[in-house]
């Protein structure tokens, strides 16, 4: 090649240059396919969407004109099939292809008339054998899910079907089998008909009961079984056995699985298999600004013995509040429900600014559940100290004992509540029991969370309380009301709401000291948006006070607040404003809220 020659060649390349770089860093032109389903409601249009090849086509990088061509002859089919199930056997549908931007862009117009649905005629679904007249199987055939004279749904049918399956082999009708499942339609007649008969064969019960395990002692353990055995098969209550010794906290790996079925005794072997829990400890931190920066820690002794006893120590401080934990629990009665509690606790609070407690105590206490209420009866042995401006150092040792009610949930297996929708506890104490006056406190407190919509949740919260006594003065600060903070009312300090006396003298003379209150009463309003990735939004109105007189003005406050609800940590801010605050001069500004919480 002459010099000349390559001198071309290589102008032409330098000139090519730039479209070569335009066409490396440019992408091919992207065809769109765009889908339009006109004439149904959601549910219907999703169902159609969700069958049609178009729709899940349209997102390729390139769809040749032929090959939409093809996928549109299907259209009629397709759509045809997805109104099917929801009874629609007749509909009228016309589709429309229309290309756009010289045939690089497409749009598929379907416009549905539904036509007359085929309606439920005969229901006939019936059970033989001795299940015939169990009242699991009536639960599932009394059941709406079938009505004559309703639009038919493929979806409830097989419900119906799966329904019947489910119970027999819930219940131990393990040898139950379907004789007949027929859905007849008639499109011409717009009818249809459902025939369902299932054979329950004869009902199995628990067998014997074998276990693995070195935790505890075997008889000890047999009390957490929810069954016993000879009683009708309940898978159930297999479950709920399996979560009554996972939650006694005694193993780790518990298995409670069922072994061959026997056909000739209608029985079900029960193998119980666990490997004994070791002691655990737990570092948390968190930050509330009702009580500053905190940390903790915890040990727990599962098995102090093989009579099930345990032990668990924690030990928390704060800026607020301090304190020393220590509970030791023997089980008793239903040992997954009932025990005897001995506990001891050394607690430093500051209460509101200027008045600071200190609380030690032994509590003896009995918890039991009787259906859906837990009871704890408890005798406590105190000794306190209150310091305030107004009084000093006030010092008391007393017996107070207490009873306390609280709601638990159906099917309650002793776990951690952390929240109960009804809590009622009465206390108190007299002067033959070491008091400085007789005293009776009550303490009622609720929470709700109610689920509006899909997203949408309502938490409803109160509390109530009112002491008698003679003397206010004589009720130890620790047993007084106050209100205001994060999980009180919100727009005000902790503590912040409360009766307040002016110091006479000495160095804080004319300060205010907020002492307490008789009664107590608030309350909290909120609508929680859930949001994706765990986030949350909230708007919420609080009210109440802590006072002296019945008839006094409650603080009222609004707000709106973030949640981040994260696998080991819970973080919430609300950002509330005080609507009304009396003994407020001026009212209060917008006060953030920041409570970040470990979840243990």
């Amino acid at each position: 090649m002459t010099p000349r020659v390559k001198l071309a060649w290589l102008t032409m390349g330098l000139r090519a240059l730039p479209l070569l770089c335009l066409c490396a860093f440019t992408s091919p032109a992207r065809s769109a396919i765009r889908v339009e389903v006109n004439g149904v409601d959601s549910t219907l249009r999703k169902n159609v969407l969700a069958l049609l090849s178009l729709e899940r086509y349209k997102d390729r990088d390139r769809i040749e004109p032929d090959a939409v061509a093809r996928l549109f002859r299907r259209v009629n089919d397709e759509v045809s099939d997805a109104l099917k199930p929801y009874g629609y056997y007749e509909p009228t549908i016309q589709p429309h292809l229309t290309s756009e931007d010289n045939g690089r862009n497409w749009r598929v117009q379907i416009d549905i008339k539904l036509g007359e649905p085929v309606l439920l005629d005969t229901i006939s679904v019936i059970v033989r054998g001795s299940g015939a007249t169990d009242p699991v199987f009536e639960r599932v055939t009394g059941s709406r899910t079938l009505v004559k004279g309703r639009r038919l749904e493929h979806a409830a049918y097989e419900k119906m079907k799966s329904d019947l399956q489910l119970a027999a082999a819930t219940y131990g009708y393990l040898d139950a089998r379907l004789l007949r499942n027929e859905l007849q339609v008639d499109p011409a007649a717009h009818r249809a008909n459902v025939f369902l008969e299932l054979e329950s064969g004869e009902r199995y019960f628990f067998g014997a009961t074998t276990v693995d395990q070195s935790a505890i002692y075997e008889s000890q353990l047999r009390r957490y079984l929810r069954y016993q055995q000879g009683d009708p098969y309940d898978a159930a209550k297999l479950l709920r056995t399996q979560f009554a010794l996972d939650d006694s906290q005694f193993f780790t790996d518990v298995e409670v699985t069922q072994g061959a079925r026997d056909p000739v005794t209608h029985t079900v072997p029960i193998s119980i298999t666990a490997k004994t829990a070791r002691n655990t400890y737990q570092l948390a931190a968190g930050y509330g600004t009702d009580d500053g920066v905190r940390a903790s820690i915890s040990w727990l002794n599962p098995l102090v013995n093989r009579h099930g006893h345990r032990l668990r120590v924690q030990w928390q401080i704060s800026q607020r509040k301090d304190y020393v934990n220590a509970r030791y629990d023997v089980p008793i009665g239903d040992p997954v429900l009932d025990k005897f509690s001995l506990q001891a606790l050394d607690q430093s609070q500051e209460v509101s600014t200027g008045v600071d407690t200190r609380e030690q105590s032994l509590t003896p206490s009995v918890t039991q559940s009787f259906g859906r209420w837990q009871r704890v009866l408890s005798l406590s042995a105190m000794h306190t100290i209150s310091t305030d401006a107004i009084n000093g150092k006030l010092v008391d040792d007393l017996i107070v004992p207490g009873i306390t009610y609280a709601s638990v949930p159906e099917g309650y297996l002793g776990e951690e509540l952390f929240s109960r929708t009804l809590y009622a506890e009465l206390i108190g104490s007299s002067t033959g029991l070491g008091s400085n006056a007789n005293f009776l406190r009550l303490d009622l407190r609720s929470e709700r969370v109610l689920n509006i919509a899909a997203r949408w949740h309502l938490l409803l919260r109160g509390e109530a309380g009112a002491s008698a006594i003679d003397n206010f003065q004589d009720l130890p600060i620790t047993f007084r009301f106050y209100a205001g903070g994060d999980r009180s009312v919100r727009g005000f300090a902790y503590n912040a709401l409360s009766p307040v006396q002016i110091v006479p003298s000495g160095p804080e003379a004319g300060t205010e000291v907020k002492t307490g209150g008789r009664y107590l009463l608030t309350g909290t309003v909120e609508v929680v948006r859930d949001l994706p990735h765990l986030f949350g939004l909230a708007v919420f109105s609080d009210f109440g006070n802590a006072f002296n007189r019945i008839g006094d003005p409650l603080a009222v406050s609004v707000g709106v607040g973030f949640r981040w609800r994260l696998p080991v940590v819970t973080v919430g801010i609300d950002l509330a404003q005080a609507l009304r605050a009396p003994g407020f001069d001026p009212r209060p500004g917008p006060r953030l809220h920041l409570n970040i919480s470990p979840q243990l």
